[in-house]
């Protein structure tokens, strides 16, 4: 019997195919590895990616392309203060800061000079941040600026929502802006209200797909920031959800925010301008009246605004933390509910706690991520051995983020210890020098570790239920 002429020729062409495909992988690989080793990141995620696009090809690359390390400069996001117009509200140091070393790293990364405080005040979990939010938006006179991650629309959210309202017929300038993944439950009948009233809403990074354009899908704005008649400011990990207010819920995260007043909130009313006018796509201009500006008398606290995102490769809130850890002389105590550290970060706390210094680590027992809680354990037994204290906090979800070290000086925002954070995210965290605050927030995070277990070196570690997924969980903990 003998096959077809078509068969044959099939069968002769095979192999010729095959070596086609394998052409065809290798160029996608070769040219992928180069787009990816260009981008010049740590030799352990590129890797990380590459590895990733070598197992999934095609998939891999739709991945990468919504989610890879996206290199994004000042000029692209028109984000440089001097084209705006907005250099001229940097501002001035105000008050002789006693850390002279991290406020030059602070104001050289950020381009935020060091600044003061006439009071800062934390505000524990969500129904007191709410309280105070809505208190500070009825007595707004001027204007009211808002920028969330998360803004739903539960009882919360629609709570905050009509106070807003109720501001902006009163003829008081209303801008809020919300990232486009974190608030992707707020609807415009949601926000339709806000906008009949004549406040203004903006998104940031929208998630619409455009040609040969990559998408910001992994890019998002975690800040928080209020403020209010540009003399009033709030900041913190606290978002506008139900999830977050222990009044109606028990569950509710445990959580930190600030409400500060004084010259350092101008630092605040800048970032939040800067944002808006990159998300909105307005003209910096329209801020220029003085009543968004209002010069303030130096207070008693010591307070810089850090900020980091990817239109900088500078990181300056990873480095103000690592800097902040080196310099500190007595403690260094870490709270943070996603906690996957680079190597700088590993080392310095090691180092602190091989040199003495009261070294604690505080993380949820169970974060919303279990993925970033196996990678967090998969760096415990380093820290232990080095001396470090590590505490998992049990009763709800942790979520506060918070650096103390010493008597007199903490960092508190949004950014956790992470590379997400650290790296992804646009960022924005208050660095305090300020005995009595950061003697209140001792207090508050010792009694976290009154109602924490303590993890030991000799804890169970079965091969199949811990060991080898938190090994896992950590070969991706560059891309978390």
């Amino acid at each position: 019997m003998t096959l077809p002429h078509a068969a044959w020729t099939w069968l002769i062409e095979l192999p010729r195919l095959g070596l086609y495909l394998v052409l065809a992988w290798l160029l996608y690989m070769v040219g992928l590895s180069v787009w990816i080793v260009l981008q010049k990141r740590e030799p352990v995620a590129t890797l990380s990616w590459v590895m990733s696009l070598a197992l999934l090809p095609y998939i891999g690359f739709l991945i990468y392309f919504l989610l890879g390390p996206q290199k994004i400069t000042r000029q692209r996001l028109r984000r440089g203060r001097s084209r705006s117009g907005l250099d001229q509200f940097a501002g001035t140091p105000t008050g002789d800061d006693p850390c002279l070393e991290l406020a030059r790293l602070g104001q050289a990364t950020t381009g935020l000079p060091p600044s003061s405080a006439i009071t800062a005040d934390w505000l524990v979990d969500g129904h007191a941040t709410y309280e105070a939010l809505l208190q500070a938006i009825a007595a707004a006179r001027h204007h009211v600026h808002l920028e969330y991650y998360i803004w739903n629309p539960d009882r919360t959210g629609l709570r905050l929502r009509d106070a807003l309202v109720a501001r902006a017929r009163a003829g008081v300038s209303v801008r809020l802006l919300l990232d486009a993944v974190g608030s992707g439950r707020m609807r415009r009948r949601h926000l339709q209200p806000l906008l009949d009233a004549g406040a203004e809403v903006g998104w940031f990074h929208p998630t619409r797909f455009r040609p040969f354009t990559r998408p910001w899908v992994n890019l998002r704005s975690h800040r928080k920031i209020v403020v209010v008649d540009g003399r009033l400011g709030f900041i913190g990990g606290i978002n506008v959800t139900d999830e977050e207010d222990e009044a109606l819920s028990p569950a509710a995260y445990r959580d930190l925010h600030l409400r500060v007043e004084g010259a350092v909130v101008r630092s605040l009313q800048l970032v939040f301008v800067e944002d808006w006018v990159y998300a909105a796509g307005c003209e910096a201009r329209a801020f220029g009246a003085a009543e968004y500006w209002p010069e303030q008398a130096a207070g008693p606290v010591g307070a810089q605004v850090l900020v980091s995102g990817p239109d900088s490769s500078w990181e300056a809130i990873h480095r103000l933390h690592v800097a902040a850890i080196h310099e500190a002389r007595q403690r260094v105590w870490l709270v943070t509910p996603y906690f996957v550290p680079g190597e700088a970060a590993r080392m310095a706390l090691t180092s602190a706690a091989l040199a003495g210094l009261d070294t604690r680590l505080l993380v949820p027992r169970r974060s919303d991520s279990r993925l970033v809680t196996l990678a967090a354990r998969s760096y415990f037994d380093e820290l232990l051995k080095a001396g470090v204290q590590v505490y998992e906090y049990g009763p709800r979800m942790l979520h506060t983020k918070a650096l103390l070290t010493d008597e007199d000086l903490c960092i508190v925002g949004s950014a956790n210890f992470d590379h997400r954070s650290f790296r992804l995210n646009f960022e924005v965290s208050m660095l305090l020098r300020d005995r009595d605050g950061c003697g209140e927030l001792s207090r508050l995070i010792e009694s976290e570790f009154g109602q924490a277990q303590r993890v030991r070196l000799d804890r169970p570690m079965g091969l199949w239920r811990h060991r080898l997924p938190e090994a896992f969980a950590r070969l991706l903990s560059p891309l978390l």
